[in-house]
């Protein structure tokens, strides 16, 4: 196995209910695929973004350690330079991601600038390439486009894209298929694919869709009420799988 990239140990207490995510530990390879299952509810989500530090009223304890440092050491300011540059999140709806109001290369450039002083336009033709290499056009045409003009397998690349424009080392990927049609989900799961090949990216697959997860990750953990079980090779999980 490559060299750890992510590791954690944590418990999460939320007002009412404690140990919503109950002493958790895993740890991520770099360039791994790895799978995260469970059903609603389960902690899954909380768990992702406990990592990025975002939970809003949950209190996290113990060690989230990134590339040998503990995040959980880490001031808000060092925690945003992070955010969106070494890790980056795609969250389950693709169409609820992107702000409706903005064309899809204002998106572009505000993910673009809030971690880089290079100028748009010395990046643009770069971030161009990258929605080529995913399957978009790219073209002025495409970047005046707003959300709303794009179908969900088109949304769903360009979030990725955003997601990938600092050539992030992890990306959390938070219920990527639950909202596609069974030829979108395959689009996704080969997009995911893709990107762990030609990016080296790292990749927390986190779902309850089982056979997306069998047919994509090199292994898998089962969250069951914020406890972890043993984690496996995708056959046996699939087996164990309600």
């Amino acid at each position: 196995m490559n060299p750890s990239l992510l590791s954690l140990r944590i418990t999460v207490d939320y007002p009412g209910k404690p140990r919503a995510v109950d002493d958790v530990a895993l740890e991520i390879a770099e360039g791994e695929i790895f799978g995260l299952a469970g059903e609603s509810g389960s902690g899954k989500s909380t768990l992702a973004l406990a990592i990025l530090r975002l939970l809003d009223r949950g209190k996290v304890r113990g060690e989230i350690r990134f590339e040998g440092n503990d995040l959980m050491r880490y001031r808000e300011r060092d925690m945003r330079q992070l955010r969106g540059r070494e890790i980056s999140l795609v969250m389950q709806s693709p169409t609820a991601a992107l702000n409706p109001v903005l064309r899809l290369e204002t998106h572009l450039r505000e993910a673009w600038c809030v971690h880089s002083s290079t100028p748009w336009r010395q990046a643009r033709p770069g971030a161009i390439a990258l929605l080529r290499r995913l399957g978009l056009s790219g073209d002025d045409a495409f970047l005046r486009r707003y959300p709303d003009q794009l179908s969900v397998g088109q949304a769903q690349r360009v979030v990725v894209a955003m997601a990938l424009l600092h050539r992030p080392k992890l990306i959390l990927a938070d219920e990527p298929t639950s909202a596609l049609d069974p030829a979108s989900r395959q689009e996704c799961l080969n997009l995911f694919r893709q990107i762990n090949q030609q990016f080296g990216s790292a990749i927390l697959f986190i779902s309850h869709d089982m056979p997306s997860m069998t047919e994509l990750c090199s292994r898998i953990a089962v969250l069951r009420d914020g406890k972890l079980f043993e984690t496996v090779e995708p056959v046996l999980a699939a087996a164990s799988w309600p």
